[in-house]
C-alpha cells in the first residue's frame, strides 16, 4: 500500500471519542506522533486508552492515562469562553494541517468563522518599520479580496497588521498560550474583532499562559493551516524564520519580502531569498506561484488529498502478530538508542525495521518513559 493509497485517519462518530482524544492527547509521554499512531493502530482513542498500560508495563514502563475529571474540567473551562473543540478525526479539522507530520491532536477554535482551505500566513518582526508594517496590511487586504484567510500569531508589528488588513475578508490568529490568553495585552481590541470577523485557534487548554517553549509550537500551526508562509521583516535569529523553515519542511511555499541590506530587520527575509523562496513585493506574486503550484481552485494541492504520514498502520499492518513482531522490534531499537541523540531513521536502518513498526516500536518505548523525543527527529536514552 503506497503512502497515497493509505486510508483516512479514523474519523471521530461521538462524543464519547472526542472526549477519549482529549484526554489521550493530554496523556503524560503522548505527543501528536504517538496519538496518530495509538489511534490508527486501535481504532480509536477509548480502545487506545485501554491499551496504554499494558502497551507501557510490556516495553518495561509505567504509564498513567490523563484523568477524566482533568479533561472535563478543560472542557467546561475552555467552553465557558466560547470556544469549540475540534479534535484530529472531526470532519471540520483544518484539512491542510492535518496534512502535517505532526498534526495537533487538538484545537480550541473561537470566533464565528470557519478556516476554509485557502490561506496564507502572514509573519514578520515585532518590531516592524513603518514600511514593514504597511506592507503587510496591504499585502492582507490584497489576498483577502482574492479569496485567501490570512492566518498570523497576534504578535506585534506585523502579525497585527496582517490582522488589520484581513478583517473584512477573514483572518485567524495562532495564539501560543489558551485561547483566553491575550499575547500581547495591547492587543485586546484586536483580539475582540477577531471573535467576530475571524478566528481564534491554541491547542492548549483556557488559562494556559504562553512560555517562550510554546511559540516554536505555534508557529507550526501557522504554517500548517497555509498553502504559504510570506515573511515580511525577520532577523537572522528570529521566530519568523522558524515559520518559514516549518513551511518548507511541510511541502508548502516560502515568500519574502526584499528589504534594504542596511536594516538588520531585513537580514533574515533577504537570506530566504538566497535559499530560494520566492520574491513577494505584490500580492499577485503570491496568487500567481500559489495557483500555478495548485493547479486547482479548491485550495487543496494534489498531493495532499489523501495524504497521510507514512509512519502510520495500515490494515495490512494491523494483524495479530503485530505485537509480536513489535516486540522483537522494540528489543533491538533501546539497544541502538543511548544518552546520546541518535536519528531514528538511523536507529531504523541499523535495525532493520520497516517505518510502520519502527515507529510503533518507538511509540512504546516513548510511552514506556525509556527514551525521550529530541528536536529533529533524534531520540535518547532516558535515565
Amino acid at each position: 500500500m503506497s503512502l497515497f493509497d493509505a486510508p483516512p485517519f479514523p474519523p471521530v462518530k461521538t462524543e464519547e471519542e472526542r472526549v477519549a482524544r482529549l484526554r489521550l492527547a493530554r496523556t503524560q509521554r503522548i505527543g501528536p506522533i504517538n496519538f496518530q499512531q495509538l489511534i490508527t493502530r486501535f481504532g480509536s482513542a477509548i480502545r487506545a486508552l485501554e491499551a496504554l498500560p499494558t502497551l507501557a508495563q510490556r516495553a518495561g514502563g509505567g504509564i498513567t492515562p490523563a484523568p477524566l475529571a482533568m479533561v472535563e474540567a478543560e472542557i467546561k473551562h475552555s467552553r465557558a469562553t466560547g470556544a469549540r473543540l475540534v479534535v484530529l478525526g472531526d470532519a471540520d479539522y483544518p484539512k491542510l494541517l492535518s496534512h502535517i507530520a505532526a498534526a495537533p491532536p487538538i484545537l480550541w477554535l473561537l470566533g464565528e468563522h470557519a478556516l476554509p482551505p485557502k490561506a496564507v500566513a502572514i509573519v514578520g518582526a515585532r518590531n516592524a518599520s513603518a514600511a514593514g508594517m504597511k506592507m503587510a496590511h496591504t499585502l492582507a487586504a490584497e489576498l483577502g479580496e482574492a479569496g485567501y484567510t490570512i492566518v498570523s500569531g497576534l504578535a506585534r508589528g506585523i502579525d497585527t497588521h496582517a490582522h488589520q488588513g484581513s478583517l473584512k475578508t477573514g483572518t485567524a490568529a495562532v495564539l501560543g498560550g489558551g485561547i483566553d490568553d491575550v499575547y500581547p495585552p495591547q492587543n485586546q481590541d484586536l483580539y475582540t474583532a477577531l471573535k467576530t470577523y475571524g478566528v481564534l485557534i491554541s491547542e492548549s487548554p483556557a488559562g494556559y499562559k504562553a512560555h517562550a517553549r510554546d511559540f516554536p509550537r505555534r508557529n507550526r500551526v501557522i504554517s500548517g493551516l497555509t498553502l504559504g508562509t510570506i515573511v515580511v521583516e525577520a532577523e537572522l535569529r528570529s521566530g519568523s524564520l522558524i515559520t518559514a523553515r516549518l513551511a518548507g519542511e511541510q511541502n508548502r511555499d516560502v515568500f519574502a519580502v526584499p528589504g534594504s541590506p542596511l536594516d538588520p530587520r531585513a537580514r533574515g527575509s533577504n537570506d530566504l531569498l538566497r535559499q530560494g523562496a520566492h520574491l513577494c513585493e505584490t500580492a499577485e506574486d503570491v496568487i500567481r506561484i500559489l495557483e500555478s503550484g495548485m493547479g486547482l481552485n479548491d485550495g487543496a494541492r494534489p498531493a495532499y488529498d489523501d495524504m497521510r504520514p507514512h509512519y502510520l498502520a495500515t490494515p495490512e499492518d494491523t494483524t495479530d502478530d503485530l505485537d509480536d513482531r513489535i516486540d522483537d522490534l522494540r528489543t533491538q531499537i533501546l539497544n541502538l538508542i543511548s544518552h546520546t541523540p541518535s536519528h531514528r531513521d538511523e536507529v531504523l536502518r541499523l535495525a532493520g525495521a520497516s517505518m510502520t513498526l519502527g515507529f510503533a516500536a518507538l511509540s512504546e518505548l516513548e510511552i514506556a518513559g525509556l527514551i525521550a523525543p529530541q528536536p529533529g527527529g533524534y531520540y535518547v536514552l532516558v535515565d
